[in-house]
């Protein structure tokens, strides 16, 4: 036999073996938690940690991948004999869809890479790491143990590269609802997502919604600063009105400490609200202290849009300090700019 075609055979030999030894050492995924590189990633699947995440605390804590199937021989998977598994499957009960789903899971546990990327979703974040090729066997005995599992390389992650949680707020839905697919293992359209978010890569078009947003800021405060100090007055009451507050106090006027008293309905709590065109650190320090001599209010907003240096901020949580970049973020938000822009002269 030719030397090329015995070196091809010995290979193919080798890939039918089963896999006894696992491979070690460096992994893709332990170099990448080391550093902030780019993850050279072959394939990324969900993987539901047990039927309603049973086992996610044990494989998150002992840096497991579990898998179930204990009907199905684990020798017969590691063989590749999935004729034999199909049968098994078909004994399970399952019909024509659910032997071809059975089976697409089993070959995708068995035979993806070291360089495919799991993750799961508990405890409100997404969790993710990479796994060593070698399917180990759980105990037969422990029906309530995973029948099968491989052995994470890395361990398992819940934040980005960089160190950025991946609670499940703050990530689209469309990844999220992954967790409420009814099998164990599955590819997602999400993938090329999950990996910037991984890897602190911004979405294109959300860094795009970022610099027009910024704009518009910008814009927003140049109006602010333009308006008259009437309509200055009228539009942080109009924010705290749209922001759930009840004013329990006339608008100005001549009230001697305070522009507006106000209630929050829901929680009860009460504000003092000083407004301020133009302002300067001793003026703000001046009514901060009469808040404080007060006593009967929760909370002390000093908002105004313009001063000669930027004002220094309380340590105190009651206080609250809103210059102009505050307050255009907050009119975006409760929807003002049509209002301000009719102001305009």
């Amino acid at each position: 036999m030719p030397k090329k075609n015995r070196a091809a055979s010995r290979l193919e030999a080798r890939r039918r073996e089963p896999a006894i030894v696992c491979r070690m050492g460096v992994s893709t995924a332990e170099r990448a938690l080391g550093r902030s590189i780019a993850l050279k990633v072959g394939a990324v699947r969900y993987i539901k940690l047990g039927e309603g995440g049973k086992w996610a605390a044990e494989a998150l804590r002992n840096d497991i991948l579990p898998f179930g199937y204990r009907a199905v021989d684990h020798a017969a998977c590691v063989a590749g004999n999935w004729e034999k598994v199909r049968q098994q499957l078909i004994a399970m009960g399952r019909k024509n869809g659910g032997v071809g789903q059975g089976l697409r899971e089993l070959k995708d546990f068995y035979q993806l890479g070291s360089d495919t990327l799991w993750f799961t979703i508990a405890d409100g974040h997404v969790w993710w790491t990479f796994a060593e090729t070698c399917v180990l066997e759980g105990h037969k005995n422990d029906l309530d143990a995973p029948s099968r599992f491989r052995r994470t390389t890395g361990g398992w992650r819940n934040t980005s590269l960089s160190g950025i949680p991946l609670g499940i707020r703050s990530l689209s839905s469309a990844l999220i609802s992954t967790a409420n697919y009814q099998m164990t293992l599955c590819a997602v359209k999400q993938a090329n997502y999950l990996l910037r978010r991984i890897q602190g890569e911004s979405e294109p078009l959300r860094e795009k919604a970022e610099t027009l947003i910024s704009h518009l800021t910008a814009t927003t405060e140049g109006m602010i600063r333009k308006l008259d100090w009437k309509d200055f007055e009228t539009l942080v009451d109009l924010i705290f009105h749209r922001g759930g507050w009840q004013r329990i106090s006339q608008l100005g006027g001549e009230q001697a400490d305070v522009d507006l008293v106000l209630r929050q309905p829901i929680s009860g709590e009460t504000a003092w609200v000083q407004i301020k065109s133009r302002s300067s650190q001793a003026e703000f320090e001046d009514y901060l202290g009469r808040f404080r001599r007060d006593g009967n209010y929760d909370h002390f907003f000093f908002v105004y849009h313009s001063a000669p240096k930027p004002l220094r901020p309380s340590a105190d949580p009651r206080v609250h300090l809103w210059p102009a970049a505050k307050i255009a973020s907050a009119a975006i938000d409760a929807g003002l700019l049509k209002w301000l822009s009719d102001r305009m002269t």
